[in-house]
């Protein structure tokens, strides 16, 4: 059996954003929430860690999509087929012009992950198990979307340390002081 995790860079991207645009609601709140927004943000953050955990297992005999056993309780049980059941490989389109497939069977429809590492490598497995052609089906979005989406979420956090270092320092007077007047 060969486990395919989410493509990495999506993974951390993800993560990235998350923290960016979480990180800094406990240091602005005021002071009786500061506590709750800190452990809601933990929170947060496990929650968001847990969903972009789904992994695929292709086998010998079936595709499962599912979750890590630590947050599996949690979220969807996932789906799993076996490969003699697929009949066909579905595209429709997507409102921004791309494309997502599903494994058609006699018994239903089933979304095939595009996110995962090694993605072409689960393709190639999935041809060669089925017989369906898989050469046309492609990434769901093209790194480059990712890695500008993380490019920006690590400049967000960079700034936000800078912001509470400064803070922290007591530049907020001088500044503050410097541009109010």
């Amino acid at each position: 059996m060969t486990s395919y995790p989410m493509a990495p860079l999506i993974k951390t991207t993800l993560l990235f954003l998350y923290l960016a645009l979480v990180l800094p609601l406990p240091v602005l709140a005021p002071s009786e929430l500061k506590l709750w927004l800190l452990l809601a943000t933990i929170l947060g953050f496990l929650l968001v860690l847990a969903l972009v955990s789904e992994e695929v297992q292709l086998s010998s005999s079936s595709l499962k999509v599912g979750y890590p056993i630590w947050c599996r309780w949690l979220l969807r049980r996932g789906w799993q087929v076996s490969l003699n059941e697929i009949k066909a490989l579905v595209p429709v389109s997507t409102s921004q012009a791309g494309y997502v497939y599903y494994l058609r069977t006699k018994s239903g429809s089933f979304l095939l992950p595009q996110r995962v590492a090694n993605f072409t490598e689960l393709l190639a497995k999935l041809q060669q198990a089925t017989g369906i052609n898989t050469s046309s089906v492609q990434r769901l979005t093209p790194p480059w979307t990712y890695q500008l989406l993380a490019a920006l979420s690590g400049l967000m956090l960079i700034a936000e340390l800078f912001t509470a270092w400064f803070q922290g320092l007591g530049w907020n007077l001088i500044l503050g002081g410097a541009l109010n007047g």
